[in-house]
């Protein structure tokens, strides 16, 4: 397998967008000249969908769109600071887009990336052309050097699988808004894959992309099952360093997506795969592609994360699906001999966090169920599924069946969970799961964004009979509650923490 290296994908196009702040800011005028403004003014485009997504390191951010016309837009950036009244000073730079037309709706889709940012920084910006342009939005850079990192991550928005598009964004708009509220300073926000309920049904996602959090933070997106078997998810998001080689596909030729990626931020690796695409040797794919970006990159980190759909070790309804089993054995012995820390994962609607797993097996036969500390030594790895964010969708624990899998049975210090799992949690309450890296220690917690009470559409709708905790015998706990928190010592002493990361000061002064 050949490893790209930093562009976001093959050919010209693309090249042109990853080309330096400067060079774009030159290449804008150079590229497209006047006729750039006159086709804006002609066409007068209409712009949707816009979306802020993770660059491959902190200095950058990709942005996505929708596009009525085909013409050359950009992406127009200042500092906050610089706006005079909302109005862009002459100083401001612009990045070029790719446009490309658009195989679900019969429009455009535009991408492009804001490059060499400046770490502890508010910027804003635009898209499309003078005269034409989008609402101006903004997101605020960090210090890019240090031990500590915030993010959240998300599980299955999947905006209209409870059948009420409306209330299932009501949920996902109301889970951004209660998960940021708390943390403000969150530099990324990590999803679980599942969007939507149905790949190319725009109305599900634009339900999905209408919270303004969505242009302020980035979206570092997953693909799920639901994502596939369409185009949007890829022509909503563009993500850097993908690899879309045949064994990171799913579906057909006319409608496969997904591919995997890379990106670094601080001291923190993370590895994003489509694990939609399992069989016919793509899951020594997987392996092959995480072993390449490892060597490659993992020096330079002191933690490893990697992201994926479908949950190894799911405790709900997924538990014993043939693809599970499957992934149960091809993955947990290269995860541990590559060093990752921590697996995020989504697809079964529920909570989990598994004991330290060291080459498939429990490391320690001694680590308690719902130990609020554990010591992860080289090879262990923690794995955390996360519930649905919107309240779309519930799935119920299931209890452990050896009839249904002989090595998936049941704990023996708790023997209506699964052995991998320290905490198993379902309650039919929202819930998103903040993750702090603080030197050799990973903060990971879930936490309530909602109860009982509306928004939380499977409740609404009666397709659950309880909530709140123990099946409903008790009341939900309140709005930012944990369910569950751990600190995980990590002692595999990789990367230098305290090495500067590339590009601390950049051209937005």
């Amino acid at each position: 397998m050949k490893l790209d290296k930093g562009t976001q994908g093959p050919g010209p196009v693309l090249r042109r967008v990853a080309m330096s702040a400067t060079a774009a800011a030159i290449g804008v005028t150079a590229v497209f000249g006047s006729g750039l403004t006159t086709a804006a003014h002609a066409d007068s485009a209409t712009l949707t969908g816009i979306v802020l997504g993770v660059g491959a390191n902190e200095t950058q951010r990709v942005v996505s769109w929708y596009s009525s016309a085909g013409t050359a837009q950009v992406i127009q950036v200042a500092p906050t600071s610089k706006l005079v009244n909302g109005e862009f000073p002459t100083s401001a730079v612009t990045f070029p887009a790719t446009v490309t037309a658009n195989s679900v709706n019969g429009g455009y889709n535009a991408h492009g990336t804001i490059d060499s940012l400046k770490q502890n920084t508010a910027y804003s910006y635009r898209v499309g052309v003078e005269g034409a342009w989008s609402p101006t939005y903004s997101f605020t850079t960090q210090d890019f050097n240090g031990n500590n990192l915030d993010f959240l991550f998300f599980g299955d928005p999947q905006i209209g699988s409870s059948g009420n598009v409306a209330k299932d964004g009501a949920g996902w708009l109301d889970t951004l808004d209660v998960a940021l509220a708390a943390n403000p300073k969150a530099e990324l926000l990590v999803s679980g894959g599942d969007q939507v309920e149905t790949a190319n049904t725009e109305t599900q996602w634009n339900a999905f992309l209408a919270p303004d959090k969505l242009r302020q933070y980035p979206w570092a997106a997953t693909i799920g099952n639901h994502d596939v078997g369409g185009r949007a998810y890829e022509q909503h998001f563009w993500t850097p360093n993908t690899d879309r080689s045949a064994p990171y596909y799913n579906g057909s030729a006319a409608t496969r997506s997904g591919g995997d990626y890379w990106f670094k931020y601080k001291n923190v690796l993370f590895i994003d795969i489509n694990s939609n695409a399992y069989t016919n040797g793509s899951d020594a794919a997987h392996i092959d592609y995480i072993t390449d970006v490892v060597k490659e990159h993992g020096a330079d980190a002191k933690h490893t994360v990697l992201i994926y759909h479908h949950a190894i070790y799911s405790p709900a309804a997924h538990a014993n699906d043939g693809d599970n089993k499957q992934r149960r054995q091809d993955f947990p012995t290269a995860f541990s001999k590559l060093g990752v820390d921590l697996v995020l994962q989504g697809h079964d609607h529920s909570y989990s966090r598994s004991y330290v797993i060291k080459n498939g097996q429990k490391a320690d036969k001694d680590e308690q169920p719902g130990a609020d500390s554990v010591v992860k030594g080289p090879g262990g790895v923690i794995y955390v599924t996360a519930n649905s964010a919107s309240g779309s969708k519930y799935y119920d624990l299931t209890a452990p069946d050896v009839t249904k899998d002989p090595n998936f049975g049941p704990d023996p210090l708790n023997p209506k969970s699964h052995w991998a799992n320290s905490v198993e949690d379902q309650e039919h309450v929202r819930t998103y799961v903040r993750i702090q890296v603080r030197g050799n220690k990973l903060v990971v917690e879930n936490i309530r964004s909602g109860t009982c009470a509306a928004p939380n559409a499977a409740v609404e709708l009666g397709q659950v009979k309880w909530c709140g905790p123990n099946n409903g015998a008790d009341a939900a706990p309140g709005v930012g509650s944990a369910v569950d928190k751990v600190v995980i010592h990590t002692q595999d002493n990789k990367g230098d923490a305290n090495k500067p990361t590339a590009a601390a000061s950049g051209w937005l002064q």
